[in-house]
């Protein structure tokens, strides 16, 4: 039953990993198109 928790617990963190991309990914590009609304606390380098 191990082998099965651990893969489950696996696919959560490759999950997690990838809506946090996305995320990261969608608040970048609205920053790029000026979309302040959702991107004001983003920090950009300058």
């Amino acid at each position: 039953m191990s082998k099965s928790k651990s893969s489950t617990s696996v696919w959560l963190v490759i999950g997690a990993l990838v809506l946090i991309a996305l995320l990261l990914v969608w608040l970048t590009v609205a920053d790029l198109f000026g979309d302040t609304d959702v991107a004001a606390f983003i920090p950009v380098p300058v």
